[in-house]
């Protein structure tokens, strides 16, 4: 019989263009009542938040097909370091693809209510949410789903501040998303980092840090360090981390229309996430904006989100905070 996986004893190659294309070809459990996890990866394929220009939709399906690259039945060996990460993960199934939220063309409200339902669903399960969008609007219904008593703090990777005020009623689109989450009652700051964008408009910045949020510029950035970003949130706290990717330099991501210069290195970006994850307890994440349709045959821009997602989860679970709740 045809498998998808291998497993202890297993033959099989296994390469990266054979099989079902689950997020690091992890198994699949939809019926959230029955998600027996410790990471769950929910695909959200919507891109009605996007005014300029379609696509990112499809970047669930394209970034799960290029995390089968990163497959590793055993966990990753990364030669920095000299260490293997996700292996108890990996060997023991407790990373599972949860498929995608349902999405409903043209009626926005209800489709933002599956997000928060299903990301809900994965949290009373016990499972961390790894989120793929889809585009940036699609944060607002991932953060709503975390429970109101326990204070939250979300740090927001992007080029742009994502704040534009409600006119004409507007406030489903990846313009909106921060400052729908900004008065949610558990989220305590949102750290925004890499903004940059000659789009951006200096009152809307404003008000964003008269909201209470940080904002940083690349300069910023730069001057503050990764230790020093991850700083800004108290130890330990409970962090939801959201990563734009554009907020990569514009050279970086050929597959991402709002894609601006100026950015994030790979290794910037990636220290930073891995210093959060030791300073923080990062209690899920999302990755959004990939636009498969502009992107170069290789795929090169879904593989670096796929890439991100992988190594972000290994330093996650590399901490001493989540070994001591996932002995196994």
């Amino acid at each position: 019989m045809a498998q998808d996986t291998a497993g202890p004893g297993d033959d099989r190659m296994n390469f990266p263009f054979v099989g079902i294309p689950t997020f690091l070809r992890s198994p699949i459990e939809t019926d959230l009542s029955k998600l027996d996890a410790d990471i769950a990866v929910l695909g959200v394929p919507t891109d009605e938040g996007s005014p300029f220009m379609g696509g990112s939709r499809l970047a669930p399906r394209s970034i799960r097909e290029h995390s089968m690259r990163l497959y590793a039945p055993n966990g990753y060996w990364e030669i920095e370091s000299e260490k293997r990460f996700l292996g108890p993960e990996m060997q023991n199934k407790r990373i599972v693809d949860c498929g995608d939220v349902d999405v409903l063309p043209t009626a926005v409200e209800r489709t933002f209510d599956n997000i928060t339902r299903d990301v809900k669903g994965i949290l009373d399960a016990g499972a961390m949410p790894v989120v793929i969008g889809g585009d940036h609007a699609i944060t607002f219904g991932v953060v709503r789903a975390y429970p109101e008593d326990q204070p939250l703090w979300v740090i927001h990777f992007d080029a742009h501040l994502d704040y534009a005020p409600f006119i004409h009623d507007l406030r489903f689109t990846n313009a909106h998303a921060f400052r729908m989450i900004t008065p949610l009652p558990h989220v305590q700051q949102i750290i925004q980092a890499g903004i940059r964008s000659l789009r951006t408009r200096e009152e809307l910045v404003a008000e964003s840090r008269d909201d209470g949020n940080a904002v940083f510029s690349m300069g910023d950035f730069r001057k503050t360090g990764p230790e020093g970003l991850a700083q800004r949130v108290p130890k330990d706290a409970r962090v939801f981390v959201s990563i734009d990717i554009d907020a990569l330099d514009i050279s970086l991501v050929p597959g991402c229309v709002s894609a601006e210069p100026n950015g994030m290195t790979y290794a910037e970006l990636r220290d930073t996430l891995q210093a959060i994850a030791r300073h923080a307890e990062v209690v899920g994440f999302d990755f959004v904006e990939v636009n498969p349709l502009l992107d170069v045959a290789t795929g090169v821009t879904s593989y670096l989100g796929a890439h991100t997602m992988v190594e972000f989860l290994g330093a996650i679970c590399d901490q001493p905070r989540w070994r001591e709740k996932h002995p196994e």
